[in-house]
């Protein structure tokens, strides 16, 4: 991905006109177009679409490009956003026991493959406190041992008011087994993305792949998707299959699905991080 210039995020009902506004607008702005993509549904008649382009004046800047674009969205009834692309968004990693999706995350960030910066770790144990100090990220201890415990929330007000100091732009839960509650879901609606296996509701609870193994499954999936009161059920983002067969036990289709899980979730990141995602209803639209 190109850091350069600006990115355009807009959702309005569909009508003629809006590509040659939006064009318009760029050209009267000197702006020059590096991509550009484009979406109608014609179940939801909205229309989808993300600009990418680069500023050939030095007194082009976000916050003028706000001001003079808020006549056109008004008079398209849109849902728009305008970003530098260059700013990498500031995320919060939540997790639990199972650390491949954290560790992959962190890696893949480290190494330039992610256009994030993690602004911290929050667990409910103490497992990965020495691979945060490893990457030199706060790591925060918020221990809970199910979602009747009484510290829930103290806990998730302190979670929330990390989230406003840190200035958190997205939460990941990459793997965190606590589901948490509807007033956190709110305040991050569109903000929050998380990864599962996709056997739900096929396997719920203890033990997924032992009960996969039982029932002799083929296929292997993960689901990245954004958070809602509905647990397990915001729209979806991105997913992941891998074959598998008779000949491996419980152990293996678990390493199987951990690779699919790390695959997904990173996809989901990267592309939220680009702003590639748009939400349409109880969907998204990806301009991958």
């Amino acid at each position: 991905m190109s850091t350069q210039g600006f990115i355009l995020k807009i959702s309005c009902p569909d009508r003629p006109g809006i590509v040659h506004a939006v064009s318009q607008f760029l050209f009267n702005q000197t702006a020059n177009i590096l991509d550009s993509a484009q979406f109608s549904d014609t179940f939801t008649s909205r229309f989808f679409m993300r600009v990418h382009f680069a500023k050939t004046s030095k007194e082009l800047n976000l916050q003028k490009l706000q001001e003079l674009f808020k006549e056109i969205g008004d008079g398209f009834q849109m849902d728009w956003e305008l970003f530098d692309a260059a700013s990498k968004p500031k995320v919060l990693i939540m997790v639990s026991k199972l650390g491949h999706c954290l560790n992959d995350l962190l890696f893949r960030t480290h190494s330039g493959y992610l256009p994030i910066e993690i602004a911290g770790i929050v667990s409910n144990h103490q497992d990965f406190q020495n691979l945060a100090a490893g990457y030199k990220i706060p790591f925060h201890y918020m221990p809970l041992s199910s979602a009747s415990d009484e510290r829930k929330n103290d806990q998730e007000e302190q979670l929330l008011k990390l989230i406003d100091q840190e200035k958190i732009d997205l939460v990941v839960l990459a793997r965190y087994m606590q589901i948490l509650s509807p007033k956190v879901c709110q305040k991050l609606s569109g903000k929050a993305i998380n990864i599962h296996h996709s056997f739900l509701p096929s396997f719920k609870g203890a033990k997924p792949y032992w009960q996969a193994h039982q029932r002799g499954v083929k296929l292997i999936g993960a689901t990245a998707h954004y958070v809602t009161t509905d647990l397990d059920e915001g729209p979806i983002i991105e997913q992941g299959v891998e074959r598998v067969d008779h000949a491996m036990d419980p152990d293996q289709l678990a390493a199987v699905g951990r690779d699919v899980e790390c695959m997904a979730l990173s996809r989901a990141v990267r592309w939220h991080a680009e702003h590639r995602i748009l939400l349409n209803g109880k969907s998204t639209v990806v301009f991958q």
